[in-house]
């Protein structure tokens, strides 16, 4: 049976090492469909740590959702969170306040992967991508709106969320400035202005694979992507695409422990046992998500580290996504995106 296929069964037993106590450590991912990923943390993550502690791990797969989390503690412990769930999950005492000083210690993580409830399993970013063999330049946002300069068809997720950003940093707008100009009336205008000037030469892409998929197949000249896509494009189907992280989005997907699980101490253990920098860096090859841990890109080598999300210099020029913002915003931006697709 496939990967996906065990997880459509509804959980994967990683490792049965030990007796269990009243069940086996619980991890539940949200990841099913990215069996690359899955794996990944099946080999980097479940299985040696049910090796290393002899704590067997039960691994399940959600959808998201609030309402998902509720009375979950009979049945999981670990939850991988999206930052539009974790705050409020965390206001709603539907997850465990962190005990930092058992599982490593705050500032043993980059800020961005800190919080009262979670802590960063990975970073992953949208970022500008290109065929290098059809333009051996690097653009940024700027170019990527310079039809007259570099024609062609551009790309972008059929999606608001992340296409306001690009517009307003195309526009001129410095990241650390983006969403104070998107909360008022008048930065919003302003980015659809701004993508009212592309709209004629524009390819939406849904899937995470279409973004490189338009791209390889010249239907496009540039296109906004998920990092890993590009990356794994690269290595596997010996593309050549190119990577520009100024301007890039990033998001960090985090663990929280359900609130009263029964496995609490065990839970303590598998987070600590995660975030060992050289156990988040040895993700990066297989998955090409970015360490929170401050030294988990401190000793890759450097065709790894120009790939990393989380690797400073790629850090440098990018924009957090900020998840109050769009938990705020979303639905009535959402339906104004919609409006303007069809106009």
């Amino acid at each position: 049976m496939t990967l996906r296929g065990l997880f459509a069964a509804g959980a994967i037993v990683v490792a049965v090492a030990a007796p269990a106590a009243a069940r086996d450590l619980t991890v539940v991912t949200r990841n099913a469909a990215d069996e690359t990923l899955q794996t990944a943390l099946r080999q980097v993550y479940f299985g040696p740590f049910s090796d290393s502690t002899g704590i067997p791990v039960a691994v399940q797969d959600w959808s998201g959702g609030l309402d998902a989390l509720r009375g979950r503690a009979a049945d999981w412990d670990i939850v991988q969170l999206t930052g539009a769930e974790l705050q409020p999950a965390c206001d709603q005492g539907l997850i465990e306040k962190l005990d930092w000083s058992a599982i490593g210690g705050r500032d043993h993580y980059l800020s961005q992967g800190v919080g009262d409830c979670g802590i960063g399993a990975f970073m992953h970013s949208t970022v500008l991508s290109w065929d290098r063999d059809k333009f051996p330049a690097t653009p940024t946002w700027q170019d990527f709106w310079d039809i007259a300069k570099y024609p062609g068809k551009r790309g972008l997720r059929r999606s608001v969320k992340g296409n306001l950003e690009i517009a307003l940093m195309a526009d001129g707008v410095a990241p650390g400035d983006v969403y104070g100009t998107l909360r008022s009336g008048a930065g919003v205008d302003r980015a659809f202005r701004k993508l009212d000037q592309l709209k004629p030469y524009l390819v939406w892409w849904q899937g995470n694979g279409d973004a490189t998929r338009i791209l390889g197949s010249g239907e496009v000249l540039m296109s906004s992507a998920p990092n890993d896509r590009v990356t794994a494009a690269d290595r596997t189907e010996h593309r050549n695409f190119g990577i520009q992280w100024g301007g890039s989005l990033y998001q960090v997907q985090d663990w929280a422990i359900i609130k009263d699980s029964p496995n609490l101490a065990q839970a303590n253990r598998f987070l600590a046992f995660v975030g060992d920098p050289a156990r988040e860096a040895s993700l990066l090859p297989l998955a090409a998500v970015g360490g929170l841990a401050r030294q988990a890109n401190d000793k890759l080598a450097p065709d790894l580290l120009a790939v990393s999300p989380s690797a400073p210099a790629n850090l440098a020029g990018a924009l957090q996504v900020d998840a109050g913002f769009w938990r705020d915003n979303e639905a009535k931006l959402s339906q104004r995106f919609e409006d303007w697709l069809g106009h």
